[in-house]
């Protein structure tokens, strides 16, 4: 082990658990301390103000810049005493991160001094530089005007010593540059259809929630060993390395005891996040080794995107404090499983109902299936839009493999429910739908309760999986911005349930009574959506034969895959949903594409430079000191013993030469392959260009070099190794 390498390896063993200072409260008592939430803003704001802005919040009304005054005073006042000297508006812009300009509470005050100052315009919007964000060719480098609006849905929070106030963020010309706006208009459209649909069944429901539970995988590693991997420190993932002798194979790790030094982190960030107002409730190992999960109670989609983003960046910073870094990366190490982002979505109305429970009546069950069938339709129709809506050069290397969901969507139902549809197909009656209630099963051991089981199992291998009361879309990247898959998701249901409105009413209008006419279009529905039903093992070949012959989309190119993004039923859905605009569906892409092709150019230029300066010179210098003691067994012994004695050795040396000339020429065609895209003007060629033949020498470059780590010495090899990096002291 090279000497700086083992410093670091012991110096990042040697951690002990950082201490955090336990809180003499409940967590109950301390949630929400850094929010400007309801129960603040009573606090802080008048009765006629208060209930104006909670009206918006529940009923989305407008709000007058007149009561953006007034919030703002009590805002201000509330984050002064909180000691904060800065405000900020938070925005996600087209970057899966999210964006953020502070400016200090002050202003002159007419006698040469200053004074604490935040107006209500300040509050409502702000003028940030459009030009420095991914725009798809919406906003010139010349053309800097954008805005970033106000957000009252979601509250405003305090970090450090700055007020942060979740905004949008649009042009000059009005097109959303962010992915919060076109996720507030999703979920618009679907409270509006989904309200419709439920007053055919009761006519008292005035609003529909979309609803969403992120689960967050996300690896650590200490920071000593990850500062000496270039890879993980520029592409957040390793490009080379063989894999350790033990890595996941013995299922060890899964739900197994929390190392004391993740435990720390993981309190600490919990205990910061409850400020925050995040409701985090699960934590746990992960399958592979240092791979971790959080997850926190359902909330409102809007404010679950936010706090996703949120916690993602408060993991960094916390655990810093702990010796760590977090890797979000979907794939950061080859040969053990990588990390999701699973996100359990549902939908429920403002009468207390779960539109995905089976009911206890037959109407309730009629419901249910009509909002299930529904979004089996949506599915159905905008499957390859879904997977587009999740794909990156990131998530690919995930995608497919014996870990995580196949690169096509499906939906898996379970036994009960698959049957009662088939049933409900096949039926010529409008009977009533009857579900079974949760079944016993008795384990025969005394001391251990009954277990009520669930009406359906779960498959890991299903990308979009009913799971009791909500959908669990699991192909979702770790590193991504959940609006993404949750703006296609709730703008495809709601144009369905669109059309199922106007379909039921055109039948009503033709004589049809209520009832008839929506088990009719039911059963249309369950029959023509049926190919995108699948509850057998995805990662099946067979599957990839039946999932096209059904004619599902099992394209595997990302680049190709965005195309779904402009297919005119996609386009066309998009803007009768008024989610998106044609134009906002081509700059999206634009930035796509560009984003695409930047990863995998940064890839390939890190690659390229920690194989021929990092790599190449310490194998060389290797196969030199084997030449050397090849040439001095040479000198001492004669020829015949010569060749039995040094015979391995000679053998290690032409495995390096072979392996060390392949990188060498496998850079150089890369390099040139790079060139080559690099010179396409239009920016779909050039992602599918590096997707297509550039991207392809990053496994057979890596062959040789993991090979050449099993051969150099390991007191030479100056990289952290997998056996180092991947397992927590």
């Amino acid at each position: 082990m090279s000497t700086l390498r083992f410093q670091l390896v012991k110096e990042a063993f040697s951690h002990t658990p950082v201490c955090v200072a336990p809180m003499d409260k409940r967590v109950s008592d301390y949630y929400g301390m850094n929010v400007f939430n309801r129960e603040t803003m009573n606090k802080y704001l008048s009765k006629e103000t208060f209930k104006i802005v909670t009206d918006a919040i529940d009923n989305g009304q407008p709000l007058g810049r007149d009561i953006a005054s007034h919030v703002s005073a009590g805002m201000k006042m509330w984050a002064l005493e909180m000691g904060a000297t800065h405000y900020t508006h938070w925005f996600h812009p087209l970057t899966d991160g999210t964006a953020e300009k502070h400016d200090a509470f002050v202003e002159h005050d007419g006698k040469g001094g200053l004074i604490e100052e935040f107006e209500g315009k300040l509050l409502a919007q702000q003028e940030p530089d459009a030009s420095s964000f991914p725009s798809g060719g919406i906003r010139n480098t010349f053309e800097a005007r954008g805005y970033t609006a106000w957000d009252p849905s979601s509250p405003a929070f305090i970090v450090d010593d700055t007020l942060c106030i979740p905004t949008i963020f649009v042009s000059y010309t009005g097109e959303a540059l962010d992915y919060k706006t076109p996720l507030l208009k999703a979920i618009a459209a679907i409270d509006r259809a989904a309200s419709e649909t439920c007053r055919f069944f009761d006519p008292t429901v005035r609003k529909v929630q979309a609803n969403l539970g992120w689960e967050q995988e996300y690896f650590l590693v200490d920071e000593a060993l990850f500062s000496a991997r270039p890879d993980l420190m520029l592409t957040g993932r390793t490009l080379m390395g063989h894999e350790s002798s033990k890595n996941q194979q013995l299922e060890d790790h899964y739900f197994g005891s929390i190392p004391p030094r993740v435990a720390a982190f993981m309190k600490e960030l919990e205990i910061e996040g409850y400020k925050l107002g995040m409701p985090l409730k699960t934590r746990h190992n992960e399958v592979a080794p240092n791979q971790f999960e959080l997850a926190p109670i359902y909330e409102e989609a809007n404010l679950a995107v936010d706090h996703n983003l949120l916690v993602m960046d408060l993991m960094n910073k916390v655990a810093k404090k702990h010796n760590f870094r977090v890797l979000l990366h979907e794939k950061p190490f080859a040969g053990v499983n990588g990390s999701g982002k699973h996100n359990n979505w549902s939908l429920t109305t403002d009468t207390g109902v779960n539109l995905f429970n089976p009911g206890k009546t037959g109407e309730e069950n009629l419901l249910f299936v009509t909002i299930l069938v529904n979004t089996l339709m949506a599915v159905y129709k905008n499957n390859a839009l879904l997977k587009a809506s999740i794909a990156s050069a990131t998530n690919e290397h995930r995608l497919g493999a014996n870990e995580a969901p196949p690169a096509i969507i499906s939906a898996f139902l379970g036994k009960q429910i698959s049957e009662v549809l088939d049933k409900l197909e096949a039926s010529t009656t409008d009977e009533a739908i009857v579900f079974d209630a949760k079944g016993v099963m008795k384990l025969g051991v005394g001391q251990i309760p009954e277990l009520l089981i669930d009406n359906t199992d779960r498959n890991r291998t299903s990308p979009f999986a009913f799971t009791g009361n909500r959908f669990e879309f699991r192909a979702v990247g770790s590193s991504a911005n959940c609006a993404s898959a949750m703006t296609a998701l709730n703008a495809a249901v709601a144009a369905q349930l669109c059309k199922f409105n106007q379909d039921v009413r055109k039948r009503m209008d033709a004589g049809e009574s209520k009832e008839k006419a929506i088990f009719a279009l039911i059963r249309e529905y369950i029959k023509t959506s049926k190919p995108i039903r699948f509850d057998g093992n995805g990662y099946s070949d067979e599957w990839k034969k039946e999932a096209e012959a059904r004619g599902l989309d099992c394209e595997i190119s990302v680049p190709v895959q965005y195309d779904a993004y402009l297919a005119p039923d996609v386009v066309e859905m998009f803007v009768k949903t008024g989610v998106m605009s044609e134009k906002e569906l081509h700059a999206r892409n634009e930035v796509k594409w560009e984003t695409y092709t930047k990863k995998i150019q940064i890839e390939a230029r890190v690659l390229g430079d920690m194989a021929m300066n990092h790599i190449i010179p310490v194998a060389t210098r290797y196969q030199s000191l084997l030449l050397d003691n090849a040439y001095k067994l040479k000198e001492l012994f004669e020829p015949a013993k010569f060749q039995k004695l040094a015979a391995e050795k000679l053998s290690l040396i032409e495995q390096m030469e072979s392996h060390i000339d392949a990188v060498q020429t496998m850079v150089e065609l890369m390099i040139e392959a790079r060139k080559v895209a690099n010179r396409i003007e239009c920016e779909r060629e050039k992602a599918i260009a590096y997707h297509d033949t550039v991207l392809p020498y990053f496994s057979k470059i890596r062959y040789s070099i993991d090979k050449l780590e099993l051969i150099v010495d390991n007191e030479m090899w100056t990289l952290p190794k997998y056996r180092e990096l991947l397992f927590i002291r």
